[in-house]
This record gives C-alpha cells, sequence and structure tokens, in this order.
C-alpha cells in the first residue's frame, strides 16, 4: 500500500515540471499498478490491511487511547470513504467502460474546472493516506536501534513527499485551467478520454453508494460485536487489577491490563500503541498463577529480548483471568529506547561501586553577589565541565543537587575499574575548574573552589524516582559515607579526600599522600582516608595518558 501511494505521490509531483510529464509517467506507472500482477497486489494488500484494522478493532477491548493511535484508528477506517469514488471512477470505468478516465489532463480538468469539490476531497485524502501511513511506520521504526540516526531523514521525506505532491496537483491544476480557456482543447480533450455514458455513469454512482454502505456496514458490524462481546462478559462477573497506589480497577475478562490502565485515566507507558513490540508497557505482577495465562510466543521473546524476570509480564498482552496485583516498571514517559535491554541492576540489585560527592565552596557568598541570570550561567557552566569530566572517565552522573554533583563509577565495569575511573574524574575535574576559572576571571571575584569526596562500597542501585524525575541512583551506608567524605575536605582544607578502600580498590599506590584515621558517625569502626591538596596531584592513570595520546 505504501509503495502505491509513493508512487502516486511521485507522479503528482511531476505537475512542477508539466501535465505533460505527469501522463508520461502515468504510462509507466499505471502499466504495472494494472497488470494481473499489479492488481492481485494492490487489492489483495488493501484486503488484508483493512481485514485486520477491523481486526484489531474488534481485539480491543477499549478505545481509549492515545491521541496518535486514536489519529490512525480515525485517519485509517475514513480512507476507504475518500477513495471509493476516485477508484471506482478511474480504475473500473477504465477496465470495464474504457473511459480513459485515468488520465491526469482528464482527472485535472474535472477537479479544477468542472467539479472543484471532487477536487478538494483528492487533495484531502492524499493528505489523510499520507498521515495515517506514517503514523503507522512511526509506531513501527521507531522501536529500531537505528532509528534516532535516521529520524532527520526519514523525517525530510515524510514531511517533503506529500509537499511536492500537493504542489505538483496544484500546478497541474493551473495549467489545465489555463488550457481549458482554449474551447478547441476541451473538445480535443473530450474526443481523445470520453467519459462514461450516462447510463455506465449511473451505474458507477451506484456502484460508488453501495460499495461505501459495504464499508459502514463492516464497521458497524465490528462496533455492535464489541458492544455484545461487553455485555456477555460483564454478565460473567469482574476482575480486579491492584495498582501500587492501592487503586482498585474493575474490568471483565478479556480486558489487558494497559486497557484497564487507559479506561481507568492511569499513565502507563506504550510506546508501540499496544502491539507487544516495545515491553516499554512491562509490568511486575502477583496474583494465582492458574489466573494468569501464559505467554504467547511473541511474548516471550521480547521478554527476552529485554532480559525480564519471570513475573514480569506485557500489560498489553496479559488478559488475566482473576485478580491481580500490577505494577508498571517503567515511568509512563518512557521513550523506545527504553525498550530495549537494559541492565538487570536498573530494577534494584546490591553491587560494589564507587561513589563521588563534589561541592563549590562559599558558594553561598558567591550568590550574594551575582544576580540569578548570571548565577543560572555560571551554574550551568560548572555542571557541564563536572558532567564532561565524569562522563569521560566512564562514570554516570547520579544528580546535580544545588550546587553538588553525585556521581557513580563501575555500574557495568565492575568496583575496580570504577576506583580508578573515580580518580581519573578527580583529576579531570580539578583540571577543568583552573580552566574555568580563567575564563571566568572577569566574571568572579575570587577563583571558584571544589571540594571533591571519593568512597567504594556496597549500595543499592536501581531506577527510583517518580514521573519525569526517575533516574538511575544508588542508595545506602556507602553512599552517605562518601557523602560525609566530602564535607572533610572543609576539615583539612584540600580539595580532593579518598578512602583508602579507592586507593587499595584502584590498585594506586597512594601511600605519600596524608593519611588520617576519622570517625563516621552511624559507623563503629574508624575511617581511613587519604588527602589531596589538589586534585591533580594524583598519578595520571594508564587510560588517561591513551587519550591524551
Amino acid at each position: 500500500m505504501l509503495a502505491y501511494v509513493t508512487t502516486h505521490f511521485v507522479n503528482h509531483s511531476l505537475g512542477l515540471v508539466s501535465v505533460q510529464s505527469m501522463d508520461l509517467a502515468l504510462r509507466f506507472i499505471y502499466q504495472y499498478w494494472a497488470s494481473p500482477l499489479g492488481t492481485f497486489l494492490l487489492y489483495g494488500a488493501f484486503a488484508i490491511h483493512y481485514s485486520l484494522a477491523l481486526w484489531a478493532l474488534w481485539l480491543r477491548r477499549s478505545l481509549k487511547m492515545p491521541l496518535a493511535e486514536a489519529t490512525q484508528l480515525v485517519l485509517g477506517f475514513s480512507i476507504p470513504f475518500f477513495l471509493t469514488e476516485h477508484v471506482l471512477q478511474t480504475r473500473v470505468a477504465d477496465t470495464f467502460y474504457g473511459a480513459h478516465y485515468g488520465y491526469y489532463a482528464t482527472l485535472l480538468y474535472t477537479f479544477f474546472v468542472t467539479d472543484p469539490l471532487r477536487g478538494g476531497l483528492q487533495l484531502a485524502v492524499l493528505v489523510i493516506a499520507w498521515i495515517h501511513a506514517m503514523i503507522g511506520l512511526r509506531f513501527w521504526l521507531r522501536l529500531k536501534p537505528w532509528y534516532e540516526r535516521w529520524q532527520p531523514i526519514l523525517y525530510a521525506f515524510a514531511l517533503l513527499m506529500p509537499t511536492f505532491a500537493i504542489l505538483g496537483f496544484l500546478e497541474g491544476g493551473s495549467q489545465v485551467m489555463t488550457m481549458a480557456e482554449d474551447p478547441a482543447w476541451v473538445a480535443e480533450l473530450m474526443k481523445e478520454h470520453p467519459r462514461p455514458a450516462p447510463a455506465d455513469r449511473a451505474i458507477l454512482d451506484q456502484m460508488v453508494v453501495w460499495v461505501r454502505y459495504g464499508f459502514l456496514a463492516a464497521l458497524l458490524a465490528v462496533l455492535g460485536a464489541r458492544l455484545a462481546r461487553w455485555r456477555w462478559e460483564r454478565r460473567r462477573g469482574v476482575l480486579r487489577m491492584t495498582y501500587p497506589s492501592g487503586r482498585v480497577v474493575q474490568i471483565v475478562r478479556g480486558v489487558s491490563v494497559l486497557e484497564a490502565s487507559r479506561m481507568a485515566g492511569i499513565p502507563h507507558a506504550s510506546v508501540c500503541g499496544g502491539r507487544g513490540r516495545c515491553s516499554t508497557c512491562r509490568i511486575k505482577i502477583e496474583g494465582a498463577k492458574e489466573e494468569i495465562p501464559p505467554a504467547a510466543s511473541e511474548e516471550v521473546k521480547v521478554l527476552r529480548r529485554v532480559g525480564a524476570a519471570p513475573d514480569v509480564r506485557l500489560a498489553c498482552q496479559l488478559r488475566p483471568h482473576g485478580d491481580l496485583r500490577v505494577t508498571p516498571l517503567l515511568p509512563a514517559t518512557a521513550q523506545a529506547r527504553d525498550g530495549f535491554r537494559r541492565p538487570g541492576y536498573l530494577q534494584g540489585a546490591e553491587r560494589e561501586i564507587a561513589i563521588m560527592f563534589a561541592d563549590l565552596r562559599s558558594f553561598t557568598q558567591l550568590s550574594e553577589q551575582k544576580l540569578p541570570y548570571d548565577l543560572v550561567f555560571l551554574l550551568n557552566r560548572y555542571f557541564a565541565e563536572m558532567g564532561h569530566a565524569v562522563e569521560a572517565a566512564g562514570g554516570r552522573i547520579d544528580k546535580f543537587i544545588g550546587d553538588g554533583v553525585m556521581a557513580l563509577f563501575g555500574l557495568d565495569t565492575g568496583v575496580e575499574a570504577g576506583c580508578r575511573e573515580a580518580l581519573a574524574a578527580a583529576r579531570d575535574m580539578a583540571e577543568r575548574m583552573d580552566s574555568l576559572n580563567r575564563a571566568l576571571v572577569h566574571d568572579i571575584s575570587e577563583p571558584l573552589r571544589i571540594g571533591i569526596g571519593i568512597h567504594t562500597g556496597p549500595a543499592i542501585v536501581g531506577e527510583m524516582g517518580y514521573g519525569t524525575a526517575v533516574s538511575i541512583t544508588a542508595v545506602g551506608d556507602s553512599v552517605n559515607t562518601a557523602s560525609r567524605i566530602e564535607s572533610l575536605t572543609k576539615t583539612y582544607t584540600c580539595q580532593l579526600v579518598i578512602s583508602e578502600a579507592v586507593m587499595l580498590r584502584a590498585g594506586i599506590d597512594l601511600a605519600d599522600a596524608p593519611r588520617h584515621e576519622i570517625e563516621i558517625r552511624g559507623r563503629v569502626e574508624r575511617l581511613v582516608v587519604r588527602t589531596f591538596t589538589s586534585a591533580r596531584d594524583l598519578p595520571v592513570l594508564e587510560r588517561e595518558r591513551r587519550k591524551r595520546a
């Protein structure tokens, strides 16, 4: 179907050249699509597409859906009603009545001279068909890993193709209107491409009416059957779906968890539109096993792709037989990239990692001297430099807290590599602070100073938060200790303090650095730390040497 629409649009676009170019190209394009093979493929594709649309409408237990899905559905079912007259009075008229109504000059004469209303409807159906196709393509392609890279090119294609087609259609119509001012040209056009006889035209008009009735009857039959099914299943009793908030939603058998969420107005991610492809709607389930139908092979394939736990299912595919507790695992704002395989620790795991805290010194005093605009500019420059340093070393920014930074290292590489990455990041941060101070020498009264603390140990890591504030973070005693170590930079008047555990796990000899034993609130044993007047005093690690080389 898309191939046919695209060739049609290309043909329309040639109107920017001339009507003769449109007719010349049509002879080659029409020769294929009017051939037995082309006709079979075209009408077969349409029949399958429309049948699948009716089947998808039947499978839906709720008509509550996101705007994009509703738009695609409404536009898709409207296309046959718009196209029926055009198809019957071109292809059918050509085939059965020898009307030769399928040439651009004749069509454009009808659309722009004798029946402009039909011309307006034909222009509208061009836009409707293309938007319907592009929504479907986006639902499909945005699940591909390469989609984000190619999106600008695909967007340009989606925008320019109908634009050229509409402009070509209008330009061709303008040319025909000019030529129609010559009665001899009109007479020659009618002679070469005669219209159907009145009796034949009456038959075509009647066929248009009945075909439209057929499409309408099929649509109403499915909607009526859905209503009857709902009433029948309602008599068999209701099921109860319990959400983490404690809200209970009553549904009938056959309703999927995703549809239950939509019916109740509960935000629930579903990038693919409930087709079981993206996995963004996945949920953790609790309930009697006999009330949970087994996953179909396609659902199993998607769950394996993302490394889902045994108690995780796709909300769009699970239609429970009994009461169930469900917990959506992704925020309602999840994007297509969230549907790809993700590290298992995102669902919550204890891991040994390196944790860094960094904080600007005397920032309160500085903020009192700056206008809000200048302060925001300054902070953004600072955050950008610190963020680049962390990411360049292989770490992950956890969060920015006021004028502070929290970063995690070793999530994917292991704690030993994470400790080395944290030390490399600290050294880079110190160097970037020096560069930033040189750049801002005329904007600040005194150089910016930073305190950095690094610790390593076990922490609970996972995606935590709510709504758009969900992020990968870590909690636990090691995180609290790292924060307190950072505050020691004030006590020892230095730029960097690390726990000795970081030095040992990194496998780097820092024995020359001053050693201190301190008490940490909430800990029984004393903690050994090393202090550095400047983080630039750290040795350049092998990874940094290769990068600089």
